[in-house]
């Protein structure tokens, strides 16, 4: 095939002249527990993040997201937060929080800290007073208790299953040691959701806020952003919720089928409140204070509505990650991506992996490489690891071609892959255990970065200790391994990020150009680039003249091969 005769067909996006810089930012997420450890205890830290800040700097991002630091009982790792105004020990203290943010705004990067609003740690204060209050009581009101249905309250109050499979609701244990009512968790049960009904869980938030922003961050992810409020009279419900619904690799768009949960605790229309609400907070600080959302939605235009200009700055594209390796579904995400966000005026914040989902480095290597299994383990289909590389670099350099914002998830720009063989023994995710190991688990992508190939734990720690074992292969994948090397994930990363910078392809415009190869080469232009990526097994001509500026793996003779993306000059 041959793409010598490029012409142009749909303008999907115009430029943006805005100037806020959520806009067109590159934002980069940190795992704490597992990009680096200072202590020597095996964990990561916030001390070793800032001593690490340098690298984000090289490497050329805008921003820095870390997922929670919060004092917890680390029960999901994290995200069941036992109190929002402090730092766990395990990560440092307050003041180690102070000095990351004061040290990353002077290396001119902002901070995103994660928000996690859905529910508690079954250890936070106010639970632990709504167990000892009893039904009835306000302290219970903070959450959504129930007492049970049958004849002696021995079934849950309906059927709802948890994300992390099993029941989402735990009966408690009254003082007399009799059975008491029950309570929800849409997670694990060491998680119990808040009920967003009650006017203190609103206040609380707010005051959060407040505390986080009054200390400097820039703003905040929002986790299980469509989840908070549930449906009145929380009713019975018979679909099926899991971490990402819909794996089954369809290709609908706007009838998306494998972006989304759903049912009656999620999505429903009191969450654009509390938005509303904390954009009036956010617009009272200077700087471009942003929030952006985690919210597995669809269709697309119905995530739109999280952006609104009195709502959330952005909102995560998962459809674009659920797409996978599939040139048709690609080119019809990013084009009703663009239709649903600009209508709102927001921009489309493009994502490929993050600390939920296996890598796409992995992913991509299945025989199905639009397959998103929950985890990858002994007994799994094993990705092509090449393969997987070749087409995670190509993927990246479309996401970065892209005009808009975009998350780059720790290790990305290594080409790590998931840890694919990890024993079961060692897995911590409580996914794992509530499916009793039918999901291996978010484990996988989580395992700390290798920053020096010849060092114990990779760099990872002074100690050499590592919370989870690093494949060996890694070794290769350490930083200074790549560093300064010519064809390298890293530099390819450093090169698109400079070169999207210089270009201004993150405030560009998007116009899809024509080919006979459409159905298997995604060609479109932002500005002065053009951007090809090839999806396809064979090799195409490229067209003729062209100036390659950058390509995620070697060209030859005028031929863009297969599995392969590249920034064009066209005459």
């Amino acid at each position: 095939m041959t793409l010598a005769a490029l012409t142009p067909d749909l303008v999907a996006h115009r430029p943006d002249t805005r100037t806020e810089w959520w806009r067109h930012a590159v934002i980069y997420q940190v795992y704490p527990r597992s990009f680096a450890d200072a202590s020597g205890d095996g964990i990561g830290d916030l001390p070793g993040v800032t001593a690490r800040l340098d690298h984000l700097v090289e490497l050329g991002v805008d921003a820095v997201w870390l997922s929670p630091f919060y004092r917890s009982p680390q029960a999901d790792a994290g995200y069941d937060v036992a109190d929002y105004r402090d730092v766990d020990p395990l990560f440092g203290t307050l003041a180690d929080a102070d000095a990351l943010v004061a040290r990353a705004h002077e290396l001119g990067l902002r901070v995103i800290v994660d928000l996690v609003p859905n529910h508690t740690s079954d250890e936070h204060a106010w639970f632990q007073a709504a167990l000892a209050a009893g039904p009835g009581s306000p302290e219970r009101a903070r959450y959504h208790f129930r007492d049970g249905k049958g004849e002696h309250g021995e079934l849950p109050p309906n059927n709802w299953e948890s994300i992390f499979g099993g029941p989402a609701w735990t009966r408690t244990t009254d003082p007399d040691g009799t059975p008491g009512q029950w309570y929800l968790h849409l997670f694990d049960s060491k998680q119990p959701d808040l009920d967003w009904d009650n006017p203190e869980v609103h206040a609380e938030f707010a005051d959060v806020l407040r505390f986080w922003l009054d200390r400097g961050v820039d703003g905040f992810r929002v986790d299980v952003a469509h989840g908070m409020v549930k449906a009145p009279g929380l009713p019975d419900w018979d679909g099926h919720v899991a971490m990402i619904d819909g794996s089954d690799g369809s290709h609908a768009v706007d009838d998306v089928d494998g972006s989304g949960n759903h049912g009656p605790m999620f999505d429903q229309e009191g969450v654009h409140e509390i938005y509303r609400a904390w954009r009036r907070i956010l617009d009272t600080y200077d700087g471009d204070r942003a929030m952006v959302t985690e919210a597995w939605v669809e269709p697309l235009s119905r995530l739109a509505r999280y952006v609104r200009p009195d709502e959330a700055h952005q909102s995560f594209n998962f459809a674009f990650l659920a797409a996978g390796w599939h040139a048709p579904s690609l080119r019809r995400v990013i084009t009703a991506s663009y239709e649903a966000n600009d209508a709102v005026g927001a921009p489309t914040t493009w994502v490929l992996s993050n600390h939920d989902v296996v890598r796409h480095a992995s992913r991509m290597g299945l025989d199905d490489p639009t397959h998103r299994p929950n985890g990858i383990g002994h007994g799994d289909e094993q990705p092509d690891a090449g393969l997987g590389l070749q087409r995670a670099r190509a993927a990246s350099l479309l996401m970065l071609g892209l005009p808009g914002s975009a998350y780059v998830y720790q290790g990305e720009e290594l080409g790590l892959p998931d840890h694919t063989a990890l024993d079961d023994d060692l897995r911590e995710d409580p996914a794992f255990f509530r499916t009793g190991g039918a999901e291996r688990g978010r484990d996988g992508c989580r395992v700390p970065l290798p920053w020096e190939g010849d060092a114990p734990g990779l760099g990872f720690s002074p100690t050499g200790a590592t919370w989870l074992p690093q494949p060996a292969e890694w070794a290769d994948l350490a930083v200074d391994r790549q560093r300064g090397r010519e064809g390298s994930t890293y530099e390819l990363y450093r090169a698109a990020l400079r070169l999207r910078r210089d270009e201004n392809l993150g405030a560009g415009g998007l116009q899809w150009l024509d080919s006979p190869a459409r159905e298997h080469v995604l060609a479109f232009r932002n500005g002065g680039v053009v951007v090809l990526a090839n999806l396809d097994d064979v090799d195409v001509a490229l067209p003729l003249d062209a100036e390659v500026l950058l390509a995620s793996g070697p060209l030859a003779d005028g031929v863009l091969p297969a599995a392969t993306t590249a920034w064009l000059r066209l005459p």
